[in-house]
This record gives structure tokens, C-alpha cells and sequence, in this order.
């Protein structure tokens, strides 16, 4: 685990080294996903046949009504009610983001709208068993008005995890592929005899995944989110007032997602670092996932002293992390920062485990993509369109500039066209 000093000269070459290693592209990896990719391309169906025996050791691409209202049954009444409340939890949430259309009429009379309108499918990618990322991804398209929504999840063993299942069904979706990996995006994106295509694929993933998404993009064959999702990380802020142990699950609680999990520890007491991996150490023993989490957070995990809060906020903003936590003993003057996260868990209670399962959304932006872009929500599943309806008076008074203009940009037809509306009696 490694430990950096912020006061050193080259503090900030040595941060960007690990986080940078991190943002590049593994190239035989690119290379695999380029493959795989151009398999389904070529082969369709046979390819994610083939894909999904290889990976997954499933042979079947649609699971039956049978089988999916089986997987379903197997789960506990308290599992089954943990989503309903999580499900109502992140549909009230989302509800208060919908975006309203603009109409403006200036003046000349001229009149401008600005129209939000539903894409037509998109497809929620879930990996392995959770069932809170299928919530997170198709509720805010629910809410935008998507007509058409499928599940995409992998199966293990050829086995349906009934938990992604009942959340499929409390959201009304139907259509379901039991697919996963970069073969599952391809399929998604350009459509198979048996998967049909979508407009855009949403939900985090693997880097296989993540890399297939970005491909399929740069191709124009689909949309996707506009930040990169995948692996997960988090970053945490505290003094000598927080419980290293609190510290130390919160670090786990993200390490155990993939072996590409980071985490980040940022404070003014040097000291709080020993005790922290002490206790990280201590919290591995009987961890289910053990092996995952050591692995990210011998390879990824990172601790930083300082000596100062504004040098805090500047690291912070710097790594623009999925998470960050505020555990310090004066949390509440974070409020005040600008911070620059996918999301912010502030005080001693709030954690980001738990804002996993809503209201607020999970499917956020890594790769310090924070800086310029935002989690998942209603808007990423709606397109906006522009009216323009000029009056008479209108195009005789705006025509003028726009005819100077386009002629000193040396676009003539431009200028002719402007000049067509302003001579119309």
C-alpha cells in the first residue's frame, strides 16, 4: 500500500504516475475486445455462443419466462422487499430531475422552443448479481419516457440471479439477455437474429466492457454514457478524529468490487496511515471476497499526509474520484468547497456502501472524468432539439447581421439563403 508525501516537490508528478497507469489502455486487452468484437460482427449468434460458453459456461442467450419466474421464487420475501424500498427510494429521487421544455417569443414575435424528447431503446448492462445497478440504470429511462428497455446480465454456471430478475420485473422489463462481456455489447449495438439492437447502452462494467463501449461508440454504432464508468474508486478525507477502522471498511467496501478497485486516504495525521492498514489488514481475514479486495488495494490502494486543507481540496479535485467521503471531525465546512466527485458522502453516518443503494445514483463517472462530466440520470436518456420560427419582422431585423457575418466567414450560400428569407413579402 502505497504512502505519498504531499509536500514534496514532485508530489503531484509521482500522484499522476498511479492514477495515470490506471486511465491507460491495456492493449492486449484492446486488442482482445477488438477481436471479440469483430467476431460477433462476423459471426452474430454463434459468436456469443461461443463467448458465452467460454466465459460464462452458458449456452443460452434468452432465458425463459420458466426459468426467470424460477429465480425469482428462490429468493427471501426480505431480499424482494429491500428492492421494492430501494426501488421507490430511487424512483423519488430521479422523478425531481426530469428537465422542463423552454419556449421564449422575443420582442419581433420571433418564437424559440427547445423540446425534450425519449430515445427510443437502450439497453442496462448489469454485471454479475446486482440487482441495485439495473435499478439505477432503467429508472431515470422509466422517467425520460424510454419506450424500450432490456436487461443485458451475464449468468454464472448458466444460472439466472433472481434478485436482477424481480427488479427487471417490478420495472416492467421484458426483454432480457442473458449475455455479458464485450460480446454482449457488440450484440447490443449493432443487433443479432436473436438480440435486437438498441439506441444506448448504459451501466458499469468490466474493462473488457468498458473498453467495447467506447469502441462501439467511436464506430457510431450506439450510444453510451458520457462518462467513463469502471473500476470503481473511492477517496476519503479524515483527521485524527475518525475511526481508522470506519476508514478501513470504507476502502475495503470498494477494493472488493474488482482488482482494478482503488482508494484513496488523504489526512494531516501521518499516523492515522499505520493505524488504517492495521485495521485493513485485520478486516481482510474473514472477508468472502478477500482475494479481489487484497489484490486492488495492494496494487491500487493509496495514502497521502498533508499539512493543510487547501492542499486537501486540491489533491481531491485533482484525482476527481467516483466517491469521496468527509469523515473529519468538521465535516460540515466541506459543504462549502467546490468538490469535484462523482458523488459526496459528508459526516460521520453517511457512507458510500450504503449511497450505493439510492436515492442518489451509483453509476458515476471515474477515471477523474468527474471533471467534466456527471453521474447517470433522466437527461442521459432524452435528446433536446432546438425550434427557430421567425417573423417577418424578425428575419428582416436579425437577417442583417447574419447576412454580414456569413459573408465575412466566406459562406456565400449562406449569405444567399439569409438574403431568399429577408426579400419574402
Amino acid at each position: 500500500m502505497k504512502i505519498l508525501d504531499g509536500k514534496k516537490k514532485n508530489f503531484y508528478n509521482e500522484l499522476d504516475k498511479i492514477i495515470n497507469k490506471r486511465k491507460t489502455i491495456d492493449r492486449p486487452t484492446l486488442r482482445t475486445v477488438e477481436k471479440i468484437i469483430n467476431n460477433v460482427r462476423k459471426k452474430k449468434d454463434k459468436a456469443l455462443i461461443y463467448y458465452e460458453h467460454k466465459f460464462n459456461n452458458n449456452l443460452k442467450i434468452i432465458p425463459s419466462k420458466k426459468e426467470i419466474q424460477k429465480s425469482i421464487r428462490s429468493l427471501s420475501p426480505e431480499i424482494k422487499k429491500a428492492i421494492d424500498e430501494t426501488y421507490k427510494r430511487v424512483k423519488d429521487w430521479h422523478v425531481k430531475q426530469k428537465p422542463k421544455d423552454i419556449f421564449y417569443k422575443d420582442k419581433l414575435k420571433n418564437k424559440f422552443y427547445y423540446k425534450n424528447k425519449a430515445i427510443k431503446s437502450t439497453a442496462c448492462y448489469v454485471p454479475g448479481n446486482l440487482p441495485s445497478t439495473l435499478l439505477m440504470c432503467a429508472t431515470p429511462a422509466i422517467i425520460a419516457g424510454v419506450e424500450r428497455i432490456v436487461l443485458c446480465t451475464p449468468s454464472l454456471n448458466g444460472k439466472l440471479n433472481g434478485a436482477v430478475y424481480y427488479a427487471a420485473s417490478i420495472l416492467g422489463i421484458k426483454e432480457c439477455y442473458s449475455l455479458g462481456g464485450a460480446s454482449a455489447i457488440m450484440a447490443l449495438a449493432t443487433g443479432t437474429p436473436k438480440v435486437k439492437p438498441v439506441d444506448k447502452i448504459v451501466g458499469p462494467g468490466s474493462k473488457w466492457v468498458a473498453l467495447a463501449k467506447k469502441k462501439i461508440f467511436l464506430e457510431g454504432l450506439c450510444g453510451i454514457e458520457s462518462a467513463n464508468m469502471g473500476p470503481s474508486e473511492i477517496l476519503l478525507i479524515a483527521d485524527s478524529s475518525t475511526d481508522p477502522e470506519i476508514i478501513a471498511s470504507s476502502c475495503i467496501a470498494q477494493n472488493e468490487h474488482s482488482p482494478d478497485s482503488m482508494s484513496v486516504l488523504i489526512t494531516k495525521d501521518k499516523k492515522l496511515i499505520k493505524k488504517v492498514q492495521l485495521s485493513i489488514v485485520q478486516q481482510l481475514k474473514d472477508l468472502p471476497r478477500k482475494k479481489i479486495a487484497g489484490t486492488s488495494l495492494k496494487k491500487n490502494s493509496l495514502f497521502i499526509y498533508v499539512s493543510s486543507d487547501k492542499e486537501i481540496i486540491s489533491i481531491a479535485n485533482h484525482i476527481a474520484p467516483e466517491h469521496i467521503e468527509v469523515l473529519t471531525k468538521n465535516y460540515k465546512k466541506y459543504l462549502k468547497k467546490n468538490i469535484v466527485a462523482g458523488s459526496v458522502c459528508i459526516g460521520p453516518y453517511s457512507n458510500m456502501a450504503l449511497s450505493d443503494y439510492g436515492p442518489t445514483q451509483h453509476s458515476l463517472p471515474t477515471h477523474s472524468s468527474a471533471k467534466f462530466s456527471s453521474g447517470l440520470g433522466v437527461k442521459d436518456f432524452l435528446t433536446q432539439t432546438s425550434y427557430n420560427e421567425l417573423s417577418k419582422k424578425g428575419v428582416a431585423k436579425l437577417g442583417r447581421s447574419g447576412y454580414l457575418m456569413s459573408n465575412f466567414e466566406n459562406l456565400v450560400g449562406h449569405s444567399r439563403s439569409i438574403k431568399k428569407r429577408m426579400e419574402i413579402k
